[in-house]
């Protein structure tokens, strides 16, 4: 193994985790303390690379998403409560990411175990579904304007956003997956703009994933950390809002 492959999916998490707390605090306690954001941007491109890893390699895939898809309702009916709004955060964007990645792997599979008698029409054909669920999604997400008025459904990190798990899952190997989630990174920061370019930073520990998920079990420390992170840093500006 390369010696650079020293970090385990727990530990990118963890440094997801903490990037994302640190974007949090910085937005909602410390008016919008830019350094923060900065080093914020780190969380969500190894949240959607792990999230991709995800819907490859777990045993469970309707578990998987209905865990993401539960703890992301949850907070949106939350959220709606609060703060009156329809604004789709990060775990309904997540959801969606699931669900077409879900369709790509179910396609790859299917394509792989076609007979070798079966045109190569017939194959490229089975790609028609994920990509036309991919521009629905664009269009949903106001990307590509075909609704009448205008509207649309605001997604967290927009339709890009959505695009790069699922630009991740189609890596074959880790050096794949890596310039996969570049392009997306980059897309999503044309996008967005701004301090969105400092995401590409993530690259760097990315590449030092090891592939292996670590010696410990942390899955429910991320699906509770979430909501519980957001609730203390809301009641804390709260507070000090007061």
């Amino acid at each position: 193994m390369n010696k650079i492959n020293k970090l385990s999916a727990n530990a990118l998490k963890i440094i997801a985790l903490v990037t994302m707390t640190i974007d949090h605090t910085g937005l909602l306690l410390m008016n919008n303390y830019m350094p923060f954001r900065i080093l914020g941007r780190l969380a969500f491109p190894i949240f959607a690379y792990m999230i991709a890893e995800g819907c490859r390699y777990t045993k469970n895939k309707r578990n998987y998403f209905f865990r993401i898809f539960a703890l992301g309702l949850l907070c949106q009916i939350v959220y709606y409560i609060t703060e009156r709004s329809v604004y789709q955060g990060i775990l309904m964007t997540f959801s969606v990411s699931i669900l077409l990645s879900y369709v790509v792997l179910w396609v790859e599979n299917r394509v792989k175990n076609l007979a070798e008698d079966t045109g190569q029409l017939n194959k490229r054909l089975l790609w028609f579904l994920p990509v036309g669920l991919i521009l629905l999604t664009a269009v949903i997400c106001g990307e590509i304007r075909l609704l009448p008025g205008g509207r649309y459904i605001s997604f967290d990190y927009g339709f890009y956003g959505i695009l790069l798990p699922v630009l991740i899952v189609l890596g074959r190997d880790q050096k794949q997956r890596l310039v996969l989630a570049a392009a997306g990174m980059a897309l999503t920061a044309f996008s967005l703009g701004d301090i969105q370019w400092y995401s590409l930073i993530a690259l760097f520990p990315l590449a030092c994933y090891n592939g292996q998920r670590g010696k410990w079990n942390m899955k429910y420390l991320f699906y509770i950390y979430y909501p519980l992170h957001m609730a203390v840093i809301y009641g804390l500006s709260m507070l000090i809002g007061s």
